[in-house]
């Protein structure tokens, strides 16, 4: 079970790094119907969701380590944008017992095919090499879409990541590497929360999230160290696949499918 768990870490880290996404979209259903395929027990949903985080945050912080290195992590911009959305999906969890679960299920969906549309627009990307020094963005927009994309997010549990990436490039004009390395430092942020509180109320099964952490460190090492020679038009496709997968996959939840 271990050494399946650090296959399915290492996959996960590895497409961290590589496109800048936390990787919860990827392992949770990995998580989930993977180990019964090799005829261990089933995971339940509880113990997925507290190793999973756990997982995101070394993974992204692994990845984000080398996109800094790189140059491509916005630090005014994860600043910026990361407190605005951890306030904002705190405001969502607490409020979210009042809202109607099918309902945020339906709102995050529609979201998320907004973003998922925004990747096949026509989009000039300027120097697909720019830095990060190199980058500005318009303050009062980065707060506002961090806030909505929080507040949807903290209402429905899920920090939308996915999200992020097409709003920073279609709507903030990030550039492509920039914006996969800040999102990475932005899903580090919120995932330290996340994953403080499922530490504190003893949810993380340690055996489980050790065997996933040790395979994603070195997984989100090289996706980091391959995203910079992967040309950003080929990113961009494979972050809309990973998007239309997710949209696809909550449709279905949201309308009982």
């Amino acid at each position: 079970m271990s050494a399946l768990l650090f296959l399915i870490g290492l996959a996960g880290g590895f497409f961290s790094g590589l496109l800048g996404l936390g990787g919860a979209i990827l392992m949770v259903p990995l998580l989930l119907f993977v180990p019964p395929l090799f005829g261990f027990p089933a995971l339940d949903m509880k113990q997925v969701a507290a190793i999973t985080i756990v997982q995101v945050f070394f993974a992204a912080l692994s990845g984000m380590v080398v996109h800094w290195r790189n140059r491509f992590v916005h630090k005014d911009l994860v600043l910026t944008m990361g407190g605005a959305s951890a306030l904002a999906a705190l405001a969502g969890g607490l409020l979210s017992d009042l809202v109607n679960a099918r309902a945020l299920l339906l709102l995050f969906a529609s979201i998320a095919t907004l973003a998922g549309v925004l990747m096949f627009l026509p989009r000039r990307e300027g120097d697909p090499d720019a830095t990060a020094d190199q980058v500005r963005f318009h303050r009062p927009l980065a707060v506002a879409i961090a806030l909505a994309v929080g507040l949807v997010g903290g209402l429905v549990g899920a920090p939308g990541a996915f999200i992020y990436v097409p709003l920073m490039m279609y709507v903030l004009k990030i550039p492509t590497r920039v914006t996969l390395g800040s999102t990475l430092a932005i899903v580090l942020f919120t995932a330290a929360f996340g994953m403080a509180g499922k530490v504190a109320t003893g949810q993380v099964d340690w055996p489980l999230a050790l065997a996933l952490v040790l395979g994603s460190v070195p997984g989100a090492q090289v996706g980091g160290y391959l995203s910079k020679r992967v040309r950003a038009g080929a990113l961009r496709w494979m972050v809309a696949m990973v998007v239309w997968g997710s949209v696809v996959q909550m449709w279905r939840q949201a309308l009982g499918g």
